[in-house]
């Protein structure tokens, strides 16, 4: 079984839970963690995986908090940094849908700094980058673009999540696709939401996402997984798509719920004996997008990602 390094933020989710999509309205919230690398670490581990986490948290009771967590779901944390700076917040409004909005308090996660001697781990495993807040320079936007790097010469299989973010790309949108652009044109596989798809295609709402894959294998992407909510994953290998369906749930909380699916789809690449299979013209790409699905559905089934996430006893991993 491989590896997979998950690159990116770790943070506290304070989650106002039954209390509406307007923020200024709520006065309770849970404390959650939080940083979609860092659920998506948790997801691999919870599924029997080998996972490790790379990012920083503060010197601070919110970061020890966040480290403990990783660590009690059996998350490799020895790549992660402490900073003097506070741990990164992030102020989540939940809508009746189970539908999230994010404001951001960002911290120690830009401050992440690049160590060479991880490149070696990278060699024939794999590697997850998300880019919530990774492209926004600063420090931790230059470690990601060394870590991206090693990934590409060690040959490792490289995983790509833009997880765009309104809050913080507000005005600056069209920089957000630039970057985003030169990690999907090099990523072996890449998890898009409908609105990220459409979005880093340069096409509107109304636009087909199928029209997206086709721009974005275009620009050199391979393999595309564009979530689509309660309809499933829309899988395409250039000019071949489908859509593979998911199960029915009642959703409170869909935080954390791409997490699930990509850390369980790449759990299960981590398994095979050759990565090269799912770029073959064969069915079992598909069963395991399958598996992914509903590992992302039943976690939209309770508050908060981490605690969501199935472990391997709900998704028949080994049929």
């Amino acid at each position: 079984m491989r590896k997979v390094y998950c690159i990116g933020e770790l943070l506290i989710d304070f989650v106002a839970e039954n209390q509406g999509s307007d923020l200024s309205k709520a006065n309770e919230f849970t404390k959650k963690a939080g940083g979609a690398p860092a659920n998506v670490a948790c997801a691999i581990a919870k599924l029997g995986g080998k996972s490790s986490f790379i990012g920083a948290v503060g010197k601070d009771p919110m970061g020890t908090f966040l480290l403990k967590v990783l660590q009690d779901e059996r998350v490799d944390i020895s790549l992660a940094q402490r900073s003097n700076k506070f741990t990164t917040l992030a102020f989540v409004s939940i809508a009746q849908d189970g539908e999230r909005d994010f404001v951001f308090s960002r911290g120690a996660d830009r401050e992440l700094k690049y160590d060479k001697e991880i490149q070696k781990d990278f060699s024939g495993n794999l590697v997850h980058l998300g880019a919530a807040t990774a492209l926004l320079g600063g420090p931790l936007e230059e470690t990601y673009n060394h870590y991206f790097f090693d990934a590409l010469t060690k040959e490792a299989f490289i995983s790509f999540d833009p997880n765009f973010r309104s809050d913080l790309w507000k005005g600056n949108e069209e920089v957000f696709i630039k970057k985003c652009l030169s990690y999907v044109s090099k990523s072996h596989l890449c998890k898009f939401s409908q609105e990220e798809a459409l979005l880093l295609a340069g096409l509107s709402s109304r636009d087909p996402v199928e029209k997206a894959c086709d721009i974005l294998h275009e620009a050199g992407a391979k393999i595309l997984t564009v979530t689509l909510g309660k309809e499933g994953t829309l899988v395409s290998k250039g000019e071949k798509k489908k859509v593979v369906r998911s199960i029915k749930v009642d959703p409170v909380d869909t935080t954390g719920a791409g997490d699930a699916f990509i850390g369980c789809l790449l759990y299960q690449i981590s398994r095979l004996p050759s990565t090269d299979i799912i770029f073959e013209d064969r069915p079992e790409f598909l069963k395991m997008v399958k598996k992914a699905n509903k590992a992302g559905a039943l976690t939209t089934t309770q508050f908060g990602a981490i605690n969501s996430l199935p472990g391997p006893e709900l998704l028949d991993l080994n049929c």
